[in-house]
């Protein structure tokens, strides 16, 4: 989540002030939230809801779209292949508002690839509300709020599922440098998989990672093990957990192979 600011008598739009003033860290929340954390599309749907809810004690006014993985992209200029309706709204205190999402012919944006799945991001806006104009002579700080959860886009017929997709990953320890090393992970499934911690057994220490990120069909990733003096022979117990289509965590077990 990502703060963001707007001082009185500033005249810019919401998403500008967003990019200016996403670096502020104050003793605030969003009042709109997202349930769940991340969208599961099935591509071959017409379309997939996404609910947001108003925790707030006023109403609020909120802008929502997909951007294809760059946070600075502004919604006129997005790629990703979806339209979201409403994409402004208001939602008043306690209430929720469904949201559509849709995919397909009818929305801007370059197909996706029907042989893996693609990740886009959902971002929703909180505008702050208007300054009283009795009170434009004293000095305000406004915080508006953007959420940005991941969208899968899954295309139907594809072999496996996620979970079997992050149990068939294969860990090695491969040279990084000159000097040193490094786990590698690879993914060889057509599902991304997004890890909660991963952590490997080398030469009598445990060498932890709480923020390995996600990785993409085809891709690779290396986790640095610094001060490992030599490579390990192969067969090195890794535990790693996933996080699932729910938001939960799933502890699965590896090994690394030659």
């Amino acid at each position: 989540m990502t703060m963001l600011c707007r001082g009185k008598q500033w005249a810019v739009k919401a998403f500008a002030v967003a990019m200016l003033c996403g670096g502020l860290a104050a003793p605030a929340q969003a009042e709109v939230t997202i349930a769940g954390t991340r969208v599961i599309y099935p591509a071959q749907q017409r379309e997939v809801a996404v609910k947001l809810n108003n925790v707030g004690a006023r109403p609020a006014l909120v802008q929502v779209w997909v951007d294809d993985g760059d946070p600075k992209q502004s919604p006129d200029a997005s790629k990703a292949p979806f339209l979201v309706s409403p994409p402004v709204v208001r939602i008043e205190p306690g209430k929720g508002q469904a949201l559509r999402l849709v995919y397909g012919p009818t929305a801007t944006g370059a197909a996706a690839a029907q042989e893996r799945e693609s990740v886009y991001w959902l971002n929703v806006l909180e505008i702050p509300p208007s300054v009283d104009p009795a009170e434009l002579d004293q000095n305000h700080l406004q915080v508006a709020f953007r959420t940005r959860i991941k969208v899968f886009l899954r295309p139907q017929g594809l072999p496996g599922d996620p979970e079997a997709a992050a149990r068939a990953l294969r860990w090695r320890v491969v040279r990084a440098g000159e000097a040193g090393w490094a786990l590698e992970c690879s993914n060889p499934g057509a599902f991304h998989v997004s890890f909660g911690r991963v952590a490997v057994s080398l030469g009598g220490r445990e060498y932890r990672f709480d923020n390995a990120g996600m990785l993409a069909p085809g891709a690779s990733l290396r986790l640095d093990l610094a001060q490992l003096p030599a490579a390990p022979a192969a067969g090195a117990a890794v535990a790693y957990s996933i996080i699932n289509d729910y938001g939960g965590r799933t502890e699965l077990q590896g090994q690394t192979g030659e």
